[in-house]
């Protein structure tokens, strides 16, 4: 236990030694300051002794989820109230809770003020900006002593661990949209072809503006009524995502990298493509340990996708695109739509169109690549000098080079997709839609 002086004592030390000045040019005044003096001394030790004798009366419970949201603010509730046998009044202080320090944190310390058989529950706020594992220390309580002279410094509920995983609400607003059948309220534009696909779905009847090729000939000589045949998009197909984890990733457009972006749009469109009834899987590169989830269309399959990546870090290495293409054709065998999630440059050059062309060799590819959102901002800016018009000039020329890159990609026949980190979700699934509707997957 560590003792500290209140705010109070430190007033009252402050006016004794005042009124010391006084008692200098007026003798009488001087026994008075004695006395003072004395009795401040008195009560502060009866105070610091009490305070010590009493140990530490209140039992602190922090309460929270185990799993987080990046990027979506929780609240933290200190559940405090005095020990079952405590009968010594009122407690009041002040509560520090020691939390990561990558996370954002509002409304700390907190007052409380319990009495005997009472509870009190004081509630702060935590935006966590890092996946991954993070841990929270103890907490610490500034307890004032009885007379309120001294703060005792005590600790109270003990570590805990927090698991900060992508942010699913995407999804999960995804999920509700499409319980609804509104999901053009997020972008994403499914566009029906009655009848059409390539996997058999039902017999039904026949509706104006059916096909006539639809027609059942057999099953309509049955009923004695025109009986038409219902297609689906084809199921058991694979998605597997190429996760791009080199230093590019780490850039900022917002609060979230590059990276968790890409996180966010993985999951939306494998939860797309997983209702769909396709197999969903993923690889990483440019990192200490690369990593293969096998494609997998179970129940469980999301949740296992975020287990797997929610401590995924992008580095500070290279991106080698070859090698990557070298790993993943290895470990897979059935073709599938492999969707490459990176930054591109025009010195990816050498290695990233060997890589495509290794993986067209079995697979379908789409290469999704986001732009900085800069660059747009930065062309729309009016031009008033000199170094706004290089500024310009420069956006202009970088854009143009990469826009030729990307003919160069479709010209050897990858699929390209080239949008700003904030849209590549919905962009994506519209792609992933555009594919599988035109057969093309």
């Amino acid at each position: 236990m560590l003792l500290l002086p209140h705010r109070k004592l430190l007033f009252a030390v402050t006016a004794w030694a005042a009124v010391s000045v006084a008692a200098i040019p007026v003798p009488a005044v001087l026994p008075f300051w004695q006395a003072a003096g004395v009795l401040l001394l008195a009560l502060a030790l009866a105070d610091a002794w009490m305070t010590v004798r009493r140990g530490n009366p209140l039992c602190i419970e922090r309460r929270m989820g185990s799993i987080w949201p990046l990027g979506v603010e929780q609240k933290i509730r200190l559940h405090v109230q005095p020990v079952a046998d405590w009968n010594g009044g009122r407690l009041r202080g002040m509560l520090f809770d020691h939390h990561p320090d990558a996370f954002a944190m509002r409304d700390l310390p907190l007052p409380f003020n319990v009495g005997p058989g009472e509870w009190s529950e004081a509630v702060y706020r935590l935006t966590a900006n890092e996946r991954g594992d993070h841990f929270f220390g103890q907490v610490h309580v500034r307890l004032d002593s009885p007379f309120r002279l001294w703060r005792a410094q005590l600790r109270g509920e003990s570590a805990a661990e927090v698991r900060i995983y992508p942010n699913f609400a995407r999804v999960t607003q995804y999920a509700l949209l499409a319980t609804d059948d509104r999901l053009a309220q997020m972008g994403v534009l499914r566009r029906w072809r009655r009848g059409e696909g390539s996997d058999f779905h039902q017999l039904r009847e026949y509706r104006s503006g059916d096909p006539p090729r639809s027609i059942d000939w057999k099953a309509t000589a049955r009923v004695r009524k025109l009986i038409a045949r219902e297609y689906q998009d084809e199921r058991d197909q694979q998605i597997v995502f190429l996760l791009d984890c080199g230093q590019r990733m780490l850039t900022r457009d917002d609060t979230l990298s590059h990276f968790d972006h890409t996180l966010n749009a993985m999951l939306l469109l494998a939860y797309v493509a997983l209702r769909q009834g396709d197999a969903v899987g993923f690889g990483s590169f440019a990192h200490a340990a690369p990593r293969f989830f096998p494609p997998r269309k179970s129940a469980a399959t999301l949740r296992m996708l975020l287990d797997a990546t929610y401590d995924l870090q992008a580095s500070a290495r290279t991106s080698d695109y070859l090698a990557a293409s070298d790993l993943l054709c290895r470990r897979l065998r059935k073709r599938s739509l492999v969707i490459l999630l990176t930054n591109l440059r025009d010195e990816d050059d050498a290695t990233l169109f060997p890589a495509l062309s290794q993986l067209r060799q079995r697979h379908l590819v789409l290469l999704a690549s986001l732009r900085e959102t800069g660059l747009d901002k930065l062309r729309k800016n009016e031009i008033n000098d000199f170094d706004g018009a290089l500024g310009y000039a420069a956006a202009i020329e970088y854009l143009q080079a990469r826009q030729r890159q990307f003919a160069r990609l479709r010209g050897q026949g990858a699929h390209v997709l080239d949008t700003s980190p904030q849209r590549l979700p919905v962009a994506l699934v519209n792609r992933y839609w555009e594919l599988k509707r035109g057969g093309i997957i």
